[in-house]
């Protein structure tokens, strides 16, 4: 079963800092790396590299073909992929030694795409069919509302999470993955508890599936009555940039391939403790052949 992702493709900037940039301040970096990127981008490379049979669409400006050219080389279908003449979106990204990581992001080419571009790339799916979303491109409600009238299952990932999340038409969503800040702020409980959280989005979506990252303390997944906790994986974190983006990618390709849910997210948090080894957003989310090898070796301890 294949997937449909419509999301951003970014350039990401990435400065190694001795501590996050405090307001005022001025900062010398200690190492710049460029790295292909974008929430979109970035899921699409951990569905394929997860073995996942992935189709993107997006846009890009001129000096972002190599991003094309990128996701294309890891097996993702980039027919969906335009070309237009803003620049390409893009991110300055600051790591600490501690690997945490302060992220300001420039849209461009990702704010470009209309209500017709949706209708005319969902009109070649359907029932059946899969669809990924985030938060960084332009016309959410329009690709939110196509996709429900023609039967898709959609997975949403409000990263960056916005005020104006709160009135998309989310009802059709079929599984949202949601971090403890996004899911507080689309359950409008800040400050609560996962459960309370969980609890609060099943209220407001009671058709969908809930997962909830919650960082070193592992994954909450919420279906009626059920309730499936995973455990995190300790390991020396380099760069968090794209852990969840691989989580995700891992957790789809699992669920698109027959697994259940529990080992589904036990896989995607595995591949999550490896990626956070290594620099870099796409660059460091693992192939399943290392994700294996990181097994063997004894990844499986928690």
């Amino acid at each position: 079963m294949s997937i449909l992702v419509f999301g951003s493709l970014n350039i990401d900037h990435v400065y190694q800092v001795e501590h996050l940039v405090r307001p005022g301040e001025t900062l010398p970096g200690t190492e710049y790396r460029r790295f292909q990127g974008g929430k979109g981008a970035n899921q699409s490379v951990a569905l394929a590299r997860a073995g996942a049979d992935v189709l993107h669409a997006g846009r890009i400006g001129p000096e972002g073909l190599w991003l094309r050219d990128a996701i294309a080389a890891e097996g993702v279908d980039v027919t969906h992929v335009g070309l237009d003449n803003q620049p390409t979106g893009h991110a300055i990204i600051q790591v600490d030694p501690a690997g945490e990581n302060s992220i300001l992001l420039y849209g461009g080419a990702n704010l470009t795409i209309t209500s017709d571009d949706a209708h005319y790339v969902l009109s070649q799916f359907g029932e059946g069919d899969w669809l990924l979303l985030q938060n960084e491109i332009s016309s959410l409600p329009a690709i939110l509302h196509e996709a429900s009238e023609r039967g898709l299952s959609v997975a949403f990932n409000p990263a960056p999470m916005t005020p104006e999340v709160l009135s998309y038409p989310l009802e059709g969503v079929s599984l949202f993955v949601v971090n403890e800040t996004e899911g507080a702020a689309l359950a409008e409980t800040e400050g609560a508890s996962p459960e309370t959280v969980v609890g609060a989005l099943q209220a407001r979506f009671p058709d969908a599936a809930i997962l909830l990252t919650l960082g070193g303390e592992g994954s909450l997944y919420a279906r009626g009555e059920e309730r499936i906790r995973t455990l995190a994986h300790s390991v020396e974190a380099v760069d968090t940039t794209a852990a969840g983006d691989t989580f995700i990618g891992y957790f789809l390709a699992e669920i698109l391939a027959g697994k259940s849910v529990q080992a589904s997210a036990a896989l995607a948090s595995r591949a999550a403790a490896l990626c956070v080894t290594k620099p870099g957003a796409a660059d460091s989310i693992p192939r399943r052949s290392e994700l294996e090898d990181y097994l063997r070796l004894g990844g499986e301890r928690t």
